[in-house]
């Protein structure tokens, strides 16, 4: 019998577990199964300034790692998917960076797949060395997949899908970003009448080509783009992931996404932060908030 959508689950869906002699289990795979277990939602771990205050915790280190070990003992069980912000622990240093890698090997072992919300882009040996840092899995920050930045061409984030596809990782690639600034560079029109979003989402299509069930490359698109999306429609259709922020504060709710996201809505992994965290730090209210997202958008993306 299928687990409702939160129900804590043993499943364990790291790459890792495979002997290292066989290629190791595909992100793809791993969060379609995920998400047909746990139920789609993605919570977000945003430790920003105002949450801690929210939570009466101080803005250092030590209400940094009281925040994050509340989330991940309430929620990593149970969620698919935990996608810590790398910025709200980077600003606190080696300090911050310590309490975020433990946080991602807690998260992995109690089951939640990690995607590391770095937004990292850049060429040659230094995309490669971001690769190495957040996909090998012999970094302490080695999550199960890393949102990039392709806006130095696609072909930039090539040491990163390399190192991704052999160490069973995915890659979440800015698309469609639900922040107003993003459309002057995402909208424009090539010289080949394509948009520049229409050109990463074809580029993502062609990684995932032949992946079953699920490619490991997929798109950020947001949630909150509503008809914008409608002449991009078949280009969405990637065989990837699409991870959809903007559900909750930015203004979208779950019964936005089939409008939204029209044939490809089953591919979605909805992203929602403020939504579940403000019902911190009490662990069962971290858990009644997310079982309830995770109901409402199973239901919209069914």
């Amino acid at each position: 019998m299928t687990p409702s959508p939160t129900t804590p689950n043993p499943t364990n869906l790291s790459p890792t577990n495979l002997s290292p002699r066989k290629q190791p289990e595909p992100f793809g795979a791993r969060l379609r199964r995920a998400m047909d277990v746990r139920g789609p939602l993605c919570v977000g771990i945003d430790p920003h300034a105002a949450l801690l205050a929210d939570w009466g915790l101080s803005d250092d280190v030590a209400g940094l790692e009281r925040f994050t070990r509340t989330v991940v003992e309430a929620l990593a069980d149970r969620v698919a998917v935990l996608k810590p912000q790398s910025a709200f622990f980077e600003r606190f240093g080696s300090r911050g960076t310590a309490v975020l890698e433990r946080a991602v090997a807690e998260a992995r072992d109690a089951g939640a797949l990690v995607v590391m919300d770095a937004k990292r882009g850049d060429i040659g040996s230094t995309m490669a060395a971001y690769a190495d840092a957040f996909l090998d899995p012999a970094s302490p920050l080695f999550s199960d997949a890393l949102t990039v930045s392709p806006y130095l061409g696609f072909g930039s984030l090539r040491p990163a899908l390399e190192r991704a596809r052999a160490s069973g990782c995915g890659l979440f690639v800015l698309a469609l970003t639900s922040n107003a600034e993003g459309a002057e560079v995402q909208h424009a029109v090539r010289t080949d009448g394509r948009s520049v979003a229409a050109t990463v989402l074809r580029h993502l299509a062609a990684e995932n080509a032949d992946a079953e069930p699920l490619g490991s490359f997929g798109a950020v698109v947001g949630a909150t783009l509503g008809g914008t999306l409608r002449e991009l429609d078949a280009d969405l259709a990637v065989n990837g992931p699409l991870l959809a922020p903007g559900i909750g504060a930015q203004g979208a709710t779950a019964a936005d996404l089939p409008g939204v996201f029209g044939a490809a809505v089953g591919n979605v992994v909805p992203s929602v932060s403020r939504g579940v965290l403000r019902h911190g730090p009490s662990l069962e209210a971290l858990r009644a908030a997310a079982a309830s997202e995770a109901r409402l958008l199973a239901a919209a993306v069914a």
